[in-house]
């Protein structure tokens, strides 16, 4: 069996009604959204399996709720390249295909994660999951971002929207986001936890349509 980061038993920041009524939203909007943009997402695998010659699907074990692995699903937008193995992208980075830099602009390739918000690994909104190696090594009060399921969006995803943009022109990303970016992360994700409403799902919801940090 696969390893797996230790749970987190720590105290939840949402009450019991705001964790049933967040699930229960994620459960309906997911599936209708599915519904609606599963051709899109037929399309853009094929689009994706093109520019890759490979499958269209990315899938990636991500940590979830509870520190949890679960396999995130994504439309492939980047090609392995030899020598590069860092897992932190840049707006420049040559492993992005044509088409998926389209994909990534319009937001096409996140699709796919409704399926992980319909079967419980993630929820709309809430902390990004990040691969091992981050949110595994949370420690002491930090641990209560553990405690909900990540996000496809959320105050972090939305402060650092233009993130590969960013890291794009440093000397050093890998770095510059391990001591710089992440930080600031865990400190929005957890005034998030801490303040949370179901009115602060939906604007980060409609921010992120609309384009807005």
């Amino acid at each position: 069996m696969e390893d797996q980061p230790a749970s987190f038993s720590g105290s939840s920041g949402l009450s019991v009604w705001q964790r049933i009524a967040k699930r229960c939203f994620d459960i309906l909007a997911s599936g209708v959204g599915l519904l609606v943009v599963s051709p899109v997402i037929l399309i853009g695998w094929v689009a994706a399996s093109i520019s890759t010659r490979s499958n269209g699907f990315f899938i990636q074990q991500r940590v979830g709720k509870n520190g949890v692995l679960f396999p995130l699903i994504k439309l492939k937008s980047m090609r392995t390249v030899a020598g590069i193995e860092t897992s932190v992208t840049t707006d420049d980075d040559v492993r992005i295909t044509t088409t998926g830099r389209w994909l990534r602009k319009l937001k096409i390739d996140e699709l796919p994660q409704l399926i992980n918000v319909f079967l419980g690994h993630m929820s709309f909104v809430g902390p990004r999951p990040d691969v091992p190696g981050f949110a595994d090594r949370l420690e002491g009060e930090d641990r209560i971002i553990l405690s909900v399921r990540p996000g496809i969006t959320g105050p972090a995803t939305l402060a650092f929207r233009d993130e590969e943009d960013l890291l794009a022109g440093v000397d050093d990303p890998e770095s510059y986001n391990r001591e710089v970016i992440w930080p600031e992360k865990v400190r929005l994700n957890k005034q998030y936890i801490h303040d949370y409403t179901f009115r602060s799902d939906i604007a980060a919801i409609w921010q992120t349509i609309a384009g807005k940090k």
